[in-house]
């Protein structure tokens, strides 16, 4: 005799996959989260939480431990822009520190996580079936290259101008109260201060390139690391920008990176995903599945105007020689701009 058929299953134990396991075991749901691999499961991205996205977290009862920022300071040329956060401070955490905390309270909202993959999906009028087994609803938490979106079908043709990230972190005193991102000709950094003693810098460019030889396309940042002794391995990701033809297939919902990703420039990936894995629930427990793709695209809809516009405005190499003078010069917009960012997502002033 099968299993009898369970609410919710969750393929990706990442951020997005286990908070949506969260708030479908908070509302009553049966949940189970399959994720492959063991342990923390680590990320190459830039493990600044924006003072919207903590307070998401903090809602949640999760307080993972970390190292404040205040804002962003945008430096190159030997020149810098600074903007504060007007809603109190972000914090850099690590990604395997943020995976552990989110998976305690997971397990201690009743949902159940097991070490294995979603390989094969089948779904009819009343649930789904994957690999044999049966579940009401199914949720595709499974990172930027979405094996489930893929076997739906969903997937759309790759960006014209892709883009990759690497990230490693270094033993050193973050010597910034900010998140910085350093500009350079053709690539940029995001160094964000993760504990006392450790810094996290992730870069991004077009085309592929090794992280060192990245980091020498900006001296600036390479001479405030100094020699610092490097503390993790490198990771990468990309391309960056993934796309999805829809976020609702039947009875499966596309959340966080699965359900469509453009890049990493505003900072704003963990607060998207939990705010969508938020909206996804909802719709499960109303039994409105396709209301999740109107939610979605409301509550992302800022996030991929401002990201594509300055993906387009900072492409040519003069307008990236000129962000940061136009920032200094500009400082209301450019505190304007990062405060909108830094916004809970889907509402909040």
């Amino acid at each position: 005799m099968s299993p009898r058929p369970i609410d919710l299953l969750v393929a990706g134990g990442g951020p997005a996959g286990l908070v949506t396991a969260l708030h479908a075991a908070r509302a009553g749901l049966d949940v189970e989260v399959w994720e492959p691999r063991p342990g923390a499961v680590d990320k190459a991205c830039g493990e600044g939480l924006m003072p919207g996205a903590l307070a998401g977290l903090l809602a949640l009862g999760v307080d993972p431990a970390g190292h404040p920022f205040r804002g962003i300071r945008y430096v190159g040329a030997g020149r810098s822009a600074d903007a504060d956060f007007r809603r109190g401070p972000g914090r850099g955490i690590r990604r395997t520190t943020l995976h552990h905390a989110l998976q305690e309270a997971a397990v201690a909202a009743g949902a159940r996580i097991e070490e294995r993959a979603v390989a094969e999906v089948r779904q009819d009028g009343v649930g789904v079936t994957a690999d044999g087994r049966r579940a009401r609803y199914l949720v595709a938490a499974d990172g930027l290259h979405s094996p489930v979106r893929r076997a739906l079908g969903l997937d759309v043709a790759a960006a014209r101008y892709p883009r990759f990230g690497l990230r490693r972190h270094f033993r050193t005193a973050p010597w910034s109260p900010y998140v910085e991102v350093h500009w350079g000709p053709e690539v940029e950094a995001y160094v964000t201060p993760v504990a006392a003693d450790l810094v996290g810098v992730a870069v991004l460019a077009s085309g592929k390139g090794s992280f060192d030889s990245r980091l020498r396309a900006l001296p600036g940042l390479e001479a405030l690391l100094g020699g610092s002794e490097p503390a993790t391995d490198v990771r990468g990701a990309g391309p960056l920008r993934r796309g999805a033809r829809r976020r609702v297939a039947g009875r499966v919902l596309l959340v966080g990176d699965a359900a469509g990703y453009v890049d990493a420039l505003t900072g704003e990936g963990l607060a998207l995903a939990f705010a969508q894995a938020e909206a996804a629930v909802r719709a499960v427990v109303d039994g409105e599945p396709r209301r999740y793709e109107r939610e979605w695209v409301r509550l992302t809809r800022r996030y991929r105007w401002l990201t594509a516009a300055l993906l387009a405005g900072t492409r040519p190499r003069v307008a990236r020689r000129a962000l940061v003078p136009a920032s200094r010069l500009l400082p209301p917009l450019f505190g304007g701009a990062v405060n909108a960012l830094a916004r809970p997502v889907g509402g909040g002033r």
